[in-house]
């Protein structure tokens, strides 16, 4: 069975940005956590590295910061996209985290793994159509930072998440709804991902490979969450290893 496409999430995949993500997100939440301390008198938790992991990484933006929230059994009203980053909202807070990410992108740019670029261009030069499916809004923006936005067929990102009412990872739709712009069937498609979220997104899409990169998720949990394949860099990858599971399979 040929492969016929290859939807891959943006950050810590194909670009080096899923650290600002982290940083922001705790610069975020630790100051937030410390004024709600110091105004009710509760003691100070920081965010933490797991937290990101459990509750932030590889989700959209609001549904990260009600689900952590959630977790400190903390519950905010939702707000609006519209609400200003000084809000004590749901919104507010996801609004005030995207600022400080543009801040850090516009200022130093975006890195993209050379190893990921490499395996992007050796498979679209056997003709396998590629596309990128990523639940930050920033996704077009870091990928024009990046210089590497006509590597991919299809863009499916948090903008056209709520463009189209679709949920975010680990819902299976952002993935299916890539694979039928770029024309290709999900069986005869790989995912590759870096998060707990979007390895489970590609089980339960049905593709018909599931890479999952070790950016820090434990390659175990991936594996355990839907990974056929781990590996800790794209660079271990070739076409003709890929296509050799798909001649299996």
């Amino acid at each position: 069975m040929p492969l016929e496409g290859a939807i891959f999430d943006l950050d810590g995949v194909i670009t080096d940005t899923a650290q600002v993500h982290m940083k922001a997100w705790k610069a975020l939440f630790d100051e937030y956590l410390q004024r709600r301390a110091e105004r009710d008198g509760e003691p100070f938790s920081p965010f933490t590295d797991q937290d990101y992991l459990d509750y932030v990484d590889g989700m959209p933006r609001y549904d990260g910061v009600r689900t952590f929230l959630d977790s400190r059994n903390i519950h905010l009203p939702e707000g609006t996209p519209e609400d200003g980053p000084d809000e004590e909202t749901v919104c507010g807070l996801g609004n005030r985290k995207n600022a400080q990410f543009q801040e850090v992108l516009e200022r130093d740019g975006a890195v993209v793994f050379p190893g990921s670029e490499r395996l992007v261009r050796a498979l679209r030069a056997q003709g396998v159509i590629t596309g990128v499916a990523s639940s930050s809004k920033n996704c077009k923006m870091v990928l024009e930072r990046a210089g590497i936005s006509d590597l991919f067929g299809a863009r499916v990102d948090g903008v056209v998440l709520a463009e189209q009412n679709l949920p975010g990872k680990p819902d299976s739709a952002m993935f299916v709804t890539c694979a039928e712009w770029l024309g290709v069937s999900p069986a005869r498609s790989l995912v590759v991902e870096d998060a707990i979220s979007g390895v489970q997104a590609g089980r339960a899409g049905g593709f018909g490979l599931v890479i999952g990169v070790n950016r820090g998720a434990d390659a175990e949990a991936l594996r355990e969450n839907g990974a056929d394949w781990v590996v800790e860099d794209l660079s271990e990858l070739t076409v003709e290893s890929i296509n050799e599971h798909f001649r299996e399979s």
